[in-house]
């Protein structure tokens, strides 16, 4: 399971409890300054979610061309690895990641 039940202690310690956070919301809100203090408070790994990005992404980015569906599932696909992988591993994370579409989170699911 990557995300606990809401009301679940996040710093539980048992296999039962979360292996993955994942702040999420809109640019500027203040995500990955809150990740990366969970990530200190709970003594787990962080991952900022644009990091996993294909270059051919951030090239679009950095030239002002939005994303479209099409380019974020690849990128999702990659920080859910990176979650699954780190879970496997019995290592708890932390990620920030836009992920506004339900569609978007389900793949980090």
């Amino acid at each position: 399971m990557k995300c606990g039940d809401s009301g679940a202690d996040a710093h539980e310690d048992s296999q039962d409890g979360p292996t993955a956070l994942i702040v999420m919301g809109v640019s500027g809100s203040g995500k990955t300054v809150l990740a990366q203090e969970l990530s200190r408070m709970l003594g787990w790994t962080y991952a900022e979610g644009d990091d996993f990005h294909p270059r051919d992404n951030i090239r679009k980015m950095a030239s002002g061309v939005p994303l479209v569906d099409a380019d974020r599932w690849g990128w999702l696909e990659s920080i859910a690895a990176w979650m699954d992988a780190a879970a496997a591993r019995g290592q708890p994370v932390v990620v920030s990641c836009s992920a506004l579409k339900r569609s978007y989170r389900d793949v980090l699911r």
